[in-house]
């Protein structure tokens, strides 16, 4: 049976993920950013939902997706904007939006797919302090009114379903 969950307005606090299923709630530990502290933690990657990592950047699912696989990409060192970055870095997180781009393909098999990153408050982001470069699967007819009028968004795969299929999927060998 497909889940239609609105996951942010659940309401069941630290430690339950937006679709119901338990994890290990963490928030940023001091001097680190929220996404440094996730990449650095010592729980398995099944817990924080991280896909991959690589010298400089790292890939994990949004807890609060968009549409079902949606990961971010993240420089390992947070950095605000892109324009921070240094070469390798730069390097390193375009080739893993590159690398998600395709283990998304080949796991949900969408119609297309927006990539994107929003630098931040005035441009959307919601953690100013850690630039993340958005992979969204879309499908051609999966625009609806759901989110504007219900403030509901239709997820028919858990997280954890969907970090399973992405790390199936993964086309390279992944590093812990």
């Amino acid at each position: 049976m497909d889940r239609l969950y609105s996951g942010w307005r659940l309401g069941a606090g630290p430690g339950v993920t937006p679709d119901g299923e338990p994890y290990e709630f963490m928030g940023p530990e001091p001097g680190k950013t929220l996404f440094e502290s996730l990449e650095q933690s010592p729980l398995g990657d099944e817990r924080t939902y991280i896909l991959a990592r690589r010298r400089s950047a790292f890939a994990l699912l949004n807890v609060y997706p968009y549409t079902s696989g949606h990961v971010m990409v993240l420089p390992r060192k947070a950095s605000p904007s892109v324009l921070d970055l240094d070469d390798e870095s730069y390097r390193d997180l375009f080739d893993l939006v590159r690398v998600t781009g395709r283990a998304v393909q080949d796991a949900f098999r969408p119609d297309g797919m927006n990539i994107g990153l929003n630098e931040g408050r005035a441009g959307g982001g919601s953690q100013p302090d850690h630039l993340h470069v958005h992979v969204v699967p879309r499908w051609s007819a999966d625009t609806n009114f759901m989110t504007t009028l219900a403030e509901t968004r239709i997820l028919p795969v858990t997280l954890s379903e969907t970090w399973a299929r992405l790390r199936a999927a993964w086309p390279e060998p992944l590093e812990s």
